[in-house]
């Protein structure tokens, strides 16, 4: 996709998840939450879950990897992922069907988009998840996609506005 390239193709509902939210932060500073390791940890799973590790090679082909790990021993979740489309402060496409370099990565849950726009008073916030079946976007649904990745934008909005 180039910067031109219209937003976010027609959702399937029985395949594809959305958030949308505006949020009062401006698109330079989510951007930046998504992009720069050290502030993606700080924010990026719904407490009392943690990040405490990320990789994040942000240009198409680049490497997306980040460790979740919850409060009780042994609750550690590896993704690894691929940057597909990068337009910085509108658009991260990223996929866990592929490694950095477009490498095969054995399956895959989902395909990531998130969609950024200057408004006022902040962002449109448009977060994406992608399904290749019903069954992955259901579970997906039933492991609380909705309240998990708002709780996440939460910490992000709070932490980028120095809350």
């Amino acid at each position: 996709m180039s910067p031109a390239s219209p937003s976010p193709a027609p959702l399937d509902p029985s395949l594809d998840l959305r958030l949308e939210r505006v949020v009062p932060v401006p698109v330079e500073l989510v951007w930046r939450a998504w992009t720069e390791a050290e502030l993606l940890t700080k924010w990026f799973c719904p407490a009392p879950w943690t990040t405490p590790e990320a990789i994040l090679d942000v240009r198409p082909g680049g490497r997306f990897y980040t460790v979740m790990q919850g409060p009780e021993e042994g609750q550690r979740m590896e993704s690894e992922g691929c940057y597909l489309d990068v337009v910085p402060n509108r658009r991260l496409i990223w996929t866990d069907a592929l490694a950095g370099g477009y490498r095969p990565n054995g399956g895959g849950f989902f395909t990531g988009e998130l969609h950024l726009e200057a408004v006022e008073g902040g962002t449109r916030y448009v977060a994406i998840a992608r399904h290749g079946n019903p069954d992955a976007c259901r579970q997906h649904a039933e492991m609380g996609f909705l309240d998990g990745w708002g709780a996440a934008l939460d910490q992000l909005v709070a932490l980028m506005s120095g809350d």
